[in-house]
Formats: structure tokens, C-alpha cells, sequence
């Protein structure tokens, strides 16, 4: 049997990582987190972050220093969230929204770690949970 325990993601500084990411997802650091290591729960999933001192961020979508990893966030609305993340410190790099408002929006973190706003046509939101449709 397997199970995922966490995904863990190479950064300068575990503290600042998780900080942006606490407030990007609302859940909070881990009362254990040190500059070495700090996470956010997610049920039985922690997201990590560990210290690597001679860190070197991607270049994405260049490929000098390619991606390792991307989140996606699927939002109820696109906007709102884009201006959130923006003021959290994120940088919007490129934008595939279409006409009727659906597709993602790339951005990286802080230190450069890529991550995509969401919004899926189907999708639907109850009581701040997700509805996936049928496939």
C-alpha cells in the first residue's frame, strides 16, 4: 500500500514560503515549522517547505532553469483571487483566461516557484467545496 504524506518543495527560507502560502490558501503553518522545515496540513497531505541554501528558482516558462513542480487552485472567480495573490507577492506571467472566463492564469511565488489560478467551466462551488463534474 501507498499513501502521499507530502509534497515538499525546495525554497531559500521555509518560514517566508509557508507564510505566503498560509495566506494564500488561508490554513495555517504548522506549529512545528523551524527554518529548516515548515508545512501546511492538508487532511492527511502536508505541503512542505525545506531549506536549501544554494537554492536556484526556475526560469519557467523558460528552460534555463526549468519548473520541478506547479500547484493549481481552482477559484470561484478569477479576478478577485488574481488581485488577492498579487498583494500576497505573486507576479502574473502569463494569462490563458478565455472570453467566457474560464482557464488558468500563471504566476510565481515569491521566490519564483510557479503556481496556476483555475477556474474550470463545469465546475461548481457548494458550501466552499468543490463539485467536480461528471467526466
Amino acid at each position: 500500500m501507498l499513501k502521499l504524506t507530502d509534497f515538499i518543495i525546495d525554497c531559500p527560507d521555509p518560514m517566508k514560503s509557508a507564510a505566503f502560502y498560509s495566506a494564500v490558501t488561508g490554513r495555517e503553518v504548522l506549529a512545528s515549522a523551524t527554518d529548516q522545515w515548515a508545512g501546511i496540513r492538508y487532511g492527511e497531505v502536508e505541503l512542505a517547505f525545506q531549506r536549501v541554501d544554494e537554492y536556484v528558482a526556475p526560469t519557467w516558462p523558460g528552460s534555463e532553469h526549468p519548473k520541478q513542480f506547479h500547484l493549481d487552485f481552482e477559484v470561484d472567480e478569477i479576478e478577485p483571487e488574481h488581485r488577492r495573490v498579487v498583494e500576497l507577492g505573486a507576479t502574473l506571467k502569463q494569462d490563458f483566461i478565455n472570453p467566457e472566463g474560464y482557464g488558468w492564469q500563471v504566476f510565481v511565488d515569491p521566490i519564483g516557484h510557479p503556481f496556476c489560478l483555475c477556474r474550470n467551466k463545469g465546475v461548481t462551488w457548494r458550501d466552499g467545496q468543490i463539485v467536480w463534474p461528471e467526466r
